[in-house]
């Protein structure tokens, strides 16, 4: 599969049956926003943070390994980090080799999760496109089988089940706001909404992959460094995710690092969610006003990761 025209509902939802019995079900948080010092209003936060490898990429990574045929030489995935945990996490369950290129600006905490899945890891330049060649030439040298973090179809028909689960458990929502890196996760959502909810993306400004794609009509190369960099800033977005973002997601709104590190403080001392940057990145759009909703709006947040080492437990 390798065409936008693949990614729909109809998809999204068989991918689903498929993965199930693989993946965790999230749940919902209800709150309301005058917690976090903004007008009163309810918000529920769709807590995938909770999936299996602290993140949603463990639904894309089941997706491939069980879609499509795995060689003997097993799998090979490049990633900021999480994608990289998440496939090592579906290989090990599914007992497949793999092998996970990621650059040096991996946080310390994804680099654990990987080798402690049992995945060989790979360190290789210092941006996620670095990684990415590196894999390139495995898989060139290897006949492993790429997983693509977002840039593959049954990538985003794994993360569409994210879609899928929130209509079923909040069919009243009317707006989501979600974080986006390469555009697996937001491509796939917005398959399944398809325009019946208002999609709203996220993104740093110091990595506005989406926002540089809307207004260049295409994926393009952008800036790819911040606090996020890890997991929000892989260059540009992918060419599957783009046209389907183009037709169901409304707009895009830019934050900076510091509303980052404030939303990843709130979520904590409010909800005691603990969330890595990008995980906290579509709250930041609410808790900064980078998005105001209006009056009787029923918003949602995805909180997408929580692999960080910003909460020890020393004692």
């Amino acid at each position: 599969m390798t065409a936008t025209s693949d990614i729909t509902r109809e998809r999204i939802a068989a991918t689903e049956a498929v993965i199930r019995p693989h993946i965790r079900r999230t749940p919902l948080l209800a709150a309301d926003l005058a917690d976090f010092g903004l007008a009163p209003a309810p918000v529920i936060f769709k807590l995938e943070l909770l999936q299996h490898s602290g993140s949603f990429k463990a639904r894309g990574a089941f997706a491939n390994l069980l879609l499509r045929q795995v060689p003997q030489a097993g799998v090979v995935a490049a990633s900021g980090g999480n994608h990289g945990a998440a496939v090592a996490y579906a290989a090990q369950r599914l007992k497949v080799p793999a092998t996970i290129f990621v650059p040096d600006i991996t946080s310390p905490a994804k680099a654990e999760r990987i080798k402690g899945y049992g995945a060989e890891l790979v360190i290789a330049g210092n941006r996620y496109a670095d990684a990415l060649a590196a894999s390139e030439a495995h898989v060139a040298r290897t006949g492993a089988m790429a997983v693509h973090a977002y840039d593959q179809a049954e990538t985003l028909l794994g993360q569409g089940s994210v879609g899928l689960e929130l209509e079923q458990d909040a069919p009243e929502i009317d707006t989501l706001l979600v974080a986006v890196g390469g555009g697996g996760l937001i491509g796939g959502i917005a398959a399944w909404s398809a325009g019946r909810t208002r999609i709203i993306a996220v993104e740093p400004e110091l990595s506005p992959t989406l926002h540089d794609a809307f207004e260049a009509g295409a994926p393009v190369d952008a800036p790819a460094s911040g606090l996020a960099a890890d997991s929000l800033a892989p260059r540009r977005v992918g060419e599957l995710m783009f046209p389907i973002a183009r037709a169901h997601v409304e707009r895009v709104v830019l934050v900076s690092d510091d509303s980052i590190r404030q939303a990843q403080a709130a979520l904590w001392s409010r909800l005691r969610l603990v969330t890595e940057p990008g995980g906290a990145a579509a709250f930041a759009a609410l808790l900064s006003g980078g998005y105001r909703p209006s009056p009787d709006e029923r918003i949602a947040v995805l909180v997408c990761g929580a692999n960080t080492t910003a909460v020890k437990f020393d004692g």
